[in-house]
Parts: structure tokens; sequence; C-alpha cells
């Protein structure tokens, strides 16, 4: 690997990671400051979080100008993983991708729905056409539409970050601990979101927190290390020598 191969790759890795911490930073403030009560992701109770929508046009347009911001990130970042596995396996990384840009654009749909809420909250159109219930419904298929959408795209999304990983520990560009723990991470997410759709038992708050953290632990200590090492090259041995000149770099 030439010098300026290995900078372009280095410079990719960066960006790349980054995008998804600034997705994830991002992210925790808008939960904290802007997402409870209007989240459907964050409550099961569509009736309530509709009523909540309604009442607060504005902070329900932020979310969707926020769901645009998510998608363009997570486009940066599935994209810098496709250009750094690629060598590895050209059909896995090309698969991982399609997967991961249909589960962003799944996930952007929310903005739609958000904006359409936010619509039926404030046009005079609505306060003619519906009278308060019949908004409520609107608001709850769009409340449900969000729902469904999110977690396919997550479901999806994951599907192709396993294919990311995969390359990824078998290429040997990123630490064996890192890429099987993204391996690990990514098949729970995955397979616990379909299996409690079949196995209700499976819904069960604490297996839920246990999966996203997992997930949040694979993606945000992956982003660290492309911001920080980028991507060793293909078919390194991990050695004692190795990780000291990792330590080093």
């Amino acid at each position: 690997m030439t010098a300026d191969t290995h900078a372009e790759r280095r410079s990719t890795a960066r960006i790349a990671g980054s995008a998804m911490l600034a997705m994830f930073l991002v992210g925790i403030a808008f939960t904290v400051m802007l997402a409870p009560g209007i989240d459907i992701n964050l409550s099961a109770d569509i009736e309530a979080v509709a009523k909540n929508m309604l009442a607060a046009e504005q902070a329900v347009r932020a979310k969707g100008y926020f769901s645009i911001f998510g998608f363009a990130m997570e486009a940066v970042f599935v994209i810098g993983l496709y250009l750094l596995v690629l060598p590895a396996g050209r059909l896995l990384a090309m698969w991982s991708l399609t997967m991961s840009l249909a589960a962003a654009v799944l996930s952007l749909l929310g903005a739609v729905f958000d904006l359409n809420v936010a619509l039926f909250a404030s046009s005079s159109a609505f306060q003619t056409l519906a009278d308060e219930s019949q908004r409520l419904l609107l608001a709850g298929t769009q409340v449900t539409s969000d729902y469904t959408s999110f977690h396919l795209g997550i479901v999806m999304g994951s599907l192709g970050k396993l294919g990311y990983f995969w390359l990824l520990l078998r290429s040997g560009m990123f630490p064996a601990i890192l890429a099987g723990w993204g391996v690990f991470a990514s098949m729970f997410v995955a397979f616990t979101i379909v299996a409690r759709d079949f196995v209700p038992a499976l819904g069960n708050d604490g297996i839920t927190i246990a999966f996203m953290v997992s997930n949040m632990i694979a993606i945000v200590a992956s982003a660290l290390y492309l911001v920080i090492k980028g991507v060793r090259p293909m078919g390194v041995v991990e050695s004692p020598a190795l990780e000291a000149s990792d330590a080093k770099a």
C-alpha cells in the first residue's frame, strides 16, 4: 500500500467515524431535550404520543429535521465503511451498503411522518376537514408508521453492519475483539427485534436495554477507532508488536 493510498484510507476512516460520532452526540441531545413525549420509539403509547405531537408543533418539526441530519450522517458512515472494506469482499460490501442505505431511507421516512403531524396540528385546512378525534386518528397513523419504519430500518441496518463487521474481522482491519463484538451486537439486535414479534417475552425491557447498549458500544467504539486509528492493512495478524505499534500511531 502506497503512502498516498494509506493517507486516503485514513482520511476516509476519520470522516466516517466523525459522522457517526456527530450523529450519536446530537442524538443524545435531541433525546434529552425534545424527544420525550413525542417519540413513539421511546414510548409504546400511540394515543398519548399522537396527542403530545399535535400539541407540540415546533418540537415535532425539529424532530423531523433532526431525522434528515441523522440520515446524512448515517449515509456518510456506511459509505465510508463500504469504501474501506471493499477490497476485503466486493459482493458482501455491496450487499451491506445496499442494506444500510435502505435502512437509512426507512428511518428518514420518520421525518415525513413528523412533518405530516405538524401540518395536521397547524394547517387551517385540517381544522375544517377533520374534527379533533379525526386529527388524532390521522396523527396516530403517522406515529404507527414511524414506529414500524424505524424498527424495520434498525433490522436492515443491523444486518448491513453485520456484513461490515464480518469483513473487518476477517480481513484484520480492526482488532478482533472490536470487530467480533460488532458482529455479535448486530446479530443480537436484528434477531431480537424480529423474534419479539413472535415471542412477546423477548420484548422485556431488560432485553431491549441489553441489545441497545451492546449496539451502542459497538458503534461508538468503532467510530472512535476509525477516528483515532483508521483501519489496519488487510491480512494483518494481531501480535504484541502490532499492539505496541498501534499504541504509538
